[in-house]
């Protein structure tokens, strides 16, 4: 029975251990455990207090609220943001987009929009890049508002339709790229 233990104990450790191995050598360290054994253990998913990162997959924990809050980069710029299923477009506010480089100007904002603050002037933009961990989408959709009328970032369906997948499931939500 003490060596079943002592067995599951190595690998539990060793499990845990893949995703941080991934993040430092990289793609090479996986071909060569799938070359070198068509058995070989394959990496875990672990979760943090934000989020974790194991391939192209994002494991965000709800806060204490039951939001899924995490920090995403847009055109590079760290932007902590909040996944919100409900917002058809990614949502920023204008010293946001100034700071990710997304170029709007004063006659951009000719749309009204509906949000939990009231009604608000937006304009529509494109972000190059926006990232979590190892997920990249190219050219999303989004919605500038002005500061006054959002606070935050919402990460909306302009990002999340393409992914692979998403799902929420015992607290936290999976994308899958």
């Amino acid at each position: 029975m003490l060596r079943k233990v002592i067995i599951f104990g190595v690998f539990a450790a060793a499990s845990a251990s893949l995703p941080s191995l991934y993040e430092k050598h990289g793609q090479s360290l996986l071909s060569t455990a799938v070359e070198n054994s068509a058995d070989a253990p394959r990496p875990v998913e672990v979760s943090a207090a934000t989020s974790s990162v194991a391939g192209r997959r994002v494991v965000i924990d709800q806060d204490m609220r039951g939001h899924f809050t995490a920090t995403f980069k847009l055109n590079g710029k760290q932007v902590d943001a909040m996944v919100d299923t409900g917002a058809t477009l990614v949502a920023i506010n204008l010293s946001t987009a100034r700071r990710a480089g997304v170029k709007v100007a004063a006659g951009d904002f000719t749309r009204e929009v509906n949000t939990a603050n009231g009604i608000a002037k937006a304009a529509i933009a494109r972000i190059d890049r926006l990232q979590i961990g190892r997920i990249s989408v190219d050219d999303v959709p989004v919605v500038v508002l002005e500061d006054k009328a959002l606070e935050g970032t919402l990460i909306g369906m302009s990002f999340l339709s393409r992914l692979k997948k998403y799902q929420v499931e015992d607290g936290s939500l999976l994308l899958v790229q």
